[in-house]
């Protein structure tokens, strides 16, 4: 059977159902191909699932506070069930999968559920680009479009000698199926992934030992914020160690233990958890999807396109992790209305890495958007800094969450913003109106001349704006 579209996507993550619906807003066509489940990698074994058990988490953490708010919860009625906490996550994530479902029938995107390669040029096609599926049934099908967009993903990346076998070393993927917590957990990889997780599992009371190969956690991050986050895991329990590398031909696997030997600057020592958590970043999909039968060009394991997501071959687009870039969904479906709108033959201005925002769902939260304050002088800018701790703003106390600042980084001779930086609460909410600043070029004096309502966690933000010139009525 051949099915014949306008525009064919390969990949039903953020980026792919972002751009079929885009795309079918514009009048075109749609298919998406796609192996697993509708929503990706995202939905299903990333971003809503571990945002789930994050809240859990922070539920449960704030009931063992409670006292310090006037709210008496007494030892034996205060109980995890983690059983319930995976029912929640999958329940939501069942609910987003149906309202995603019911979006592809309101717009009349089809769905074929298979494993997709590009083949070459063929009868219906006179250029590569058209599509054969696998179906699960082992049954054969064509798609043959006039565009096509790549959006197969990443997958997590491993490391030599430490392969997940979903029991004693865990992949993230794994550790959202865990059907109970285990005692203690070694975390290898203290970026996003590695970070969040060590929040996640000492909310639920594991022991975690965080161990990162570089100088600092989160090193894409500004240093202030690496530091600070750093601090406050410690002052959790969290045992953080970096400048660590391990010695994996020494791993130890004996019965509930994982061990491994650790070398660090004051020397080897024995890492032993209950499990290991690999967290070293994601590998884009490029593989076995018939790239071989395009002229498409790779650079350094992701997909070459413009800024416009063409690759070298100009009625194939792709978007999203497999080209690199900042790998977060929000990104991923911006740049697929972006390839979208451009098929359908509207200007469209390219994507700005530095306007994305980048958001950290750990406690607390950490969000930035645009140059880190070492990145900004290593550009050439002279700068000039604003930073607001949340200790002096009174709806962080009134939460009794006064940890963290909020910074804003502008270039001193043409007064724009290049970079906010926040760590706290609700972190992830607030960098939306610091995004919306960089995206309008305001300058730190016009956001500072908002009116920010009081009170609020937002005035954080506009007192670091009026910071940077001295003006800040909070300090």
């Amino acid at each position: 059977m051949t099915i014949q579209v306008d525009v064919a996507v390969l990949g039903g993550g953020p980026g792919g159902y972002t751009a079929a619906i885009r795309a079918a807003q514009l009048g075109k066509s749609v298919a998406i191909v796609e192996l697993d489940k509708l929503g990706g990698t995202c939905l299903h074994r990333g971003c809503i699932p571990s945002k789930s058990l994050l809240r859990s988490a922070e539920v449960y953490a704030t009931l063992l506070e409670a006292d310090k708010y006037g709210v008496s919860v007494t030892e034996g009625a205060l109980s995890l069930d983690f059983n319930k906490v995976q029912d929640r996550k999958e329940k939501t994530v069942e609910q987003l999968h149906r309202g995603l479902k019911g979006l592809m029938k309101k717009y009349d995107i089809q769905i074929i559920n298979g494993k997709g390669r590009i083949i070459g040029p063929s009868i219906f096609s006179p250029r590569s680009g058209s599509l054969a599926v696998e179906l699960a049934d082992g049954e054969m099908e064509s798609v043959v479009s006039t565009n096509l967009i790549i959006a197969t993903g990443s997958r997590p990346r491993h490391l030599p000698g430490l392969k997940p076998d979903g029991v004693h070393i865990l992949s993230s993927d794994d550790a959202l199926q865990l059907d109970k917590l285990p005692e203690s957990m070694l975390i290898v990889g203290g970026g996003v992934i590695g970070v969040e997780w060590a929040s996640m599992l000492q909310d639920f009371g594991v022991q975690v030992t965080l161990v990162e190969v570089g100088a600092r956690l989160l090193p894409g991050e500004d240093a202030e914020v690496s530091a600070e986050l750093t601090r406050l895991l410690r002052r959790r329990g969290v045992r953080v160690l970096t400048n660590v590398q391990l010695k994996t031909e020494e791993l130890s696997i004996n019965g509930d233990e994982v061990s491994i030997t650790a070398e660090t600057s004051e020397g080897n020592i024995m890492l032993t958890a209950s499990k290991l958590l690999l967290s070293v970043g994601r590998q884009a999909n490029i593989e076995n999807i018939g790239l071989e039968n395009t002229d498409i060009q790779t650079k350094n394991g992701v997909i070459y396109v413009n800024e416009f997501g063409q690759t070298t071959e100009p009625h194939i687009y792709a978007i999203g992790d497999v080209i690199g870039g900042v790998q977060l969904a929000h990104a991923a479906s911006h740049e697929g209305v972006a390839a979208a709108e451009h098929i359908a033959g509207h200007k469209k201005e390219s994507v700005d890495p530095n306007l994305i925002p980048r958001c950290i769902y750990s406690r607390p939260e950490v969000a930035s958007y645009g140059l880190t304050e070492d990145g900004a002088r290593t550009k050439g800018h002279d700068i000039k800094t604003g930073k607001i701790p949340f200790a002096a703003i009174g709806k962080a106390l009134v939460l009794g969450e006064a940890d963290g600042f909020v910074k804003v980084i502008a270039d001193r001779k043409t007064n724009d913003i290049i970079g906010v930086h926040m760590i706290g609460p609700h972190a992830t909410d607030l960098i939306s109106e610091a995004s919306l600043a960089g995206l309008l070029n305001a300058t730190p004096w016009e956001v500072g001349q908002l009116i920010h309502p009081h009170p609020t966690l937002s005035e954080a933000l506009g007192e670091a704006m009026l910071a940077i010139d001295g003006k800040s009525l909070a300090l």
